[in-house]
Formats: C-alpha cells, structure tokens, sequence
C-alpha cells in the first residue's frame, strides 16, 4: 500500500474518488455526504479556468447549495429519463498542506437515455481539495474543469 502522506493511503484516496462516482451514477441522494459543510463545488470550462474567469456552470458555495442542488434534481427538474456513468482515472495527489491533500484526476461522463442511446456527456479533470473529517475523507473543495466549452443539452446533474 502506498501512503501519499502520514494520513492518507492511496487506497483511502482511490476509494473516495469510486465512491463518489458511484453516488453520481446510482444514490445521488448521498452525493452532499462527500463534502464538508464549508465547501465549494463548481464547474467551469476549461477556457474559463485557464483565464481564471469567474463564471461558472454550476456553483454550490457550501453542503447546504448541495444538498438543494439534490433536492431540485430529485422534486423540482424535469428532463428526459437518463442515466450517467462516471469514469475516474489518473488519481494523483499534487502537495499534502496543513491537513488539505490537494490531488487531481480524469473524468468521462457517459450519457444513456432509456431509448438507448448513449454518448460522451463530457471529459476533464478534477481538481480536489481534500481533508479528513473524523475518520471519513471529504472534499472541501471540487472544481470540475470541463475539457469543452460547450455542453450537450443541458447541465442539470453534476459532474
């Protein structure tokens, strides 16, 4: 096993990162359970990013945007019946500091729609902080970067 720092295995990491796909993907209602209460969670194109620009495509500023960002999925949103299926790779951490774990990773997003059809939603990377609450790893800050600048339909769920 390797260890990325005094606290965190590389296992411990990987199995954050699969968990939280598997919660996008199949419970979204436990996607607010992998963020601390003072986090940021956004999503921006990578254009954007590079610039620094501060727009962003979704924007959940604390667990509370998260949790009504569930909430609006679950009760409020309507849209064509479909499901998503995240693929994460290339974990990597970049610097362990004063208890936050900065790390990155690859993400695609395949969209299906209940007639069949399926397609790329989107690719790009994380780009993570990450501390430990307890015994439990969360995310205190999720920037999504989105390697296009355009999004196929719209962006209701996220990434």
């Amino acid at each position: 096993m390797t260890i990325i720092d005094s606290t965190i295995s590389r296992d411990e990491l990987e199995t954050l990162y699969y968990d939280y796909a598997n919660a996008l993907d199949d419970e979204l209602a436990s996607w607010a359970d992998f963020f601390t209460n003072d986090c940021l969670y956004k999503i921006v194109t990578r254009e954007n990013y590079d610039r620094s620009l501060p727009l962003a495509l979704m924007l959940c500023e604390g667990r509370g945007m998260v949790l009504d960002r569930v909430d609006a999925i679950k009760r409020v949103s309507f849209y064509l019946p479909r499901s998503f299926r995240h693929v994460i790779s290339n974990i990597r951490t970049v610097k362990d500091s004063g208890g936050r774990l900065y790390a990155q990773a690859n993400f695609v997003v395949f969209e299906s729609f209940v007639e069949g059809t399926m397609h790329v939603f989107n690719a790009g990377r994380y780009f993570d902080v990450i501390v430990r609450q307890d015994t439990t790893l969360k995310f205190r800050e999720k920037i999504c970067v989105l390697d296009g600048n355009l999004i196929p339909g719209s962006l209701i769920f996220p990434i």
